[in-house]
């Protein structure tokens, strides 16, 4: 199996690095996390309408390059050494991802918008008390004469304060937890009757807490696939959240050894001692995991729902528990400054920890896979 990229993957990734590398350095980062909006919209403005890099991973037929999973893996990559605050994940990925599965008049409607820049998505899924179960829902969608009615609550959902439109789960049928009967709708965000309480999270983006009182949304609102779906989705955005890992990881190390360089001790640098060398070429041995797990993972992204489920689950309970000890081991090398907002260690470890229990935790993706290889 030939796992080199091609050309075209590689001016991608070197394109997107360049970019990121003038525009978010460190500094920069902090000033967009501290103003009102908690980012710079001609960032993503350039990143797909002057760049064309929001269209890498669709067809042609819809104005993107004809990319795919290993395209938003490399994209991910790239924005996780930033620790960038785009909704990358949100809209591409997710919202992306959502409608290259129904294809037809959605797929037509909206991934041209996504690929200039004009529609940003958050995917309202998680509820207080689902935990990491997709189908532990409250949420409501009632039929009418007109569509459906959306009553409920959304909990953290990342990206939602700049968000165009929402992706939300909700259930037309069954009882909370059941499977069948969860369903997902594609809804305006300023549709009447949603409500949001904005916040900025622990590793520096926006999320918001959606209520949904008698929202009235139209009858092809709701997207074909149901709960398969949505679980799709969700590993779809597992495996760019590893990518996003490597990234990270990659980072936290360098970090830790450009102040190993530097700091010194006993009149030496710190970096000579030995047991903070086997500590690094660890961390080294952790990072490399992590990208050769998020590229079997992405690879396992077509295979049929079961295989795909394990593969991915596989992944992310490696990456979690790499990214743990990755980012661990940065701030213990560091000492106390490398938890303060001061130094960029910090940022990156924040994000890190974030990573590990998106979309599932190690704990959870290990039981998952389990249940999925392991005979009953």
């Amino acid at each position: 199996m030939d796992l080199s990229y091609t050309e075209t993957q590689d001016m991608l990734r070197d394109t997107l690095a360049r970019f990121l590398a003038d525009t978010y350095d460190f500094e920069t980062r902090k000033k967009m996390l501290a103003s009102p909006e908690g980012r710079d919209p001609g960032i993503w403005r350039a990143l797909s309408s002057e760049l064309g890099l929001t269209g890498a991973a669709f067809a042609e037929e819809h104005g993107g390059l004809g990319g795919g999973g290993i395209e938003n893996m490399i994209m991910m990559e790239e924005l996780g050494k930033v620790i960038a605050i785009e909704p990358w994940l949100q809209t591409v990925v997710i919202g992306g991802g959502a409608l290259k599965a129904v294809g037809g008049a959605h797929a037509d409607a909206y991934i041209p918008q996504i690929i200039s820049g004009d529609a940003v998505f958050a995917f309202a899924y998680a509820e207080p008390q689902g935990r990491y179960d997709l189908a532990n829902i409250a949420t409501t969608a009632k039929g009418d004469a007109s569509g459906y009615v959306l009553n409920g609550h959304k909990a953290v959902v990342y990206a939602a304060p700049w968000a165009t439109h929402l992706l939300i789960t909700a259930r037309t049928g069954g009882s909370r937890a059941e499977r069948a009967g969860v369903e997902l709708f594609l809804v305006d965000a300023k549709a009447a009757g949603i409500t949001r309480r904005d916040y900025p999270t622990v590793d520096g983006f926006r999320a918001s807490e959606v209520y949904f009182e008698n929202v009235s949304v139209p009858g092809d609102a709701l997207l074909p696939g149901g709960i398969e779906l949505i679980e799709q989705l969700a590993d779809e955005a597992s495996v760019a959240l590893c990518a996003e890992g490597a990234g990270v990881a990659r980072k936290l190390l360098e970090g830790t050894v450009e102040y190993t360089k530097q700091r010194k001790q006993f009149g030496q640098p710190i970096g000579k001692f030995q047991a903070l060398q086997h500590r690094m070429a660890d961390m080294l041995v952790e990072a490399e995991q992590i990208q050769s797990m998020t590229l079997m993972g992405t690879l396992r992204l077509g295979l049929p729902a079961d295989e795909r489920k394990a593969a991915v689950s596989l992944a992310k309970a490696k990456v979690a528990r790499s990214i743990k000890f990755v980012g661990q081991s940065a701030v213990q090398t560091h000492g106390g400054i490398g938890i303060t907002m001061e130094l960029a260690i910090g940022h990156y470890f924040k994000r890190a920890t974030m990573i590990e229990s998106q979309f599932g935790s190690a704990d959870h993706h290990l039981a998952r896979y389990e249940a999925l290889t392991l005979p009953a």
